[in-house]
């Protein structure tokens, strides 16, 4: 059976391009993923990579993604997963301006069945998305747990 589409609606009190930016910017990614190293290829076909230290200290690479299709600063969309990336999911990130703030609607879809990552990123994406809030309207944001 087909996992259901994750998807998460938040509105941030920011400019479009600094809310854009919260999501392809290493500074960002950095806070946000607790000092992880975060590199991307901006366009179709491009790679991503969260990375930094593993257990044992040695360089290891958390997630790796690859880029769908890139409308800055309205909608990224990119595939990813844990570790090397064997096994991926899409995430659709759209932004909407909106009066005082950004309509930000994040969707994470087609899961492969054996998906080991469906209800961490079920718990773990309501908990990046209030720190890049936090962060982008105030400068500082919150351990995870």
């Amino acid at each position: 059976m087909a996992k259901a589409p994750l998807s998460f609606t938040f509105y941030i009190a920011a400019p479009i391009e600094k809310v854009w930016n919260g999501f392809v910017s290493k500074e960002a990614n950095q806070t946000i993923f607790m000092g992880a190293d975060f590199d991307v290829d901006l366009e179709p076909g491009g790679t991503m990579s969260w990375s930094g230290p593993g257990k044992d200290g040695k360089p290891t690479r958390y997630v790796t993604g690859k880029v769908l299709r890139v409308e800055a600063p309205k909608l990224l969309e990119y595939k990813f997963g844990m570790g090397e990336g064997t096994v991926m999911s899409r995430v659709k990130v759209e932004l909407t301006p909106e009066t005082e703030a950004v309509k930000v609607v994040v969707t994470n879809d087609e899961w492969a069945d054996d998906d080991p990552a469906y209800v961490q990123n079920a718990e773990g994406w309501p908990r990046i998305l209030s720190r890049l809030k936090t962060l982008l309207e105030t400068g500082k944001t919150f351990r995870p747990h």
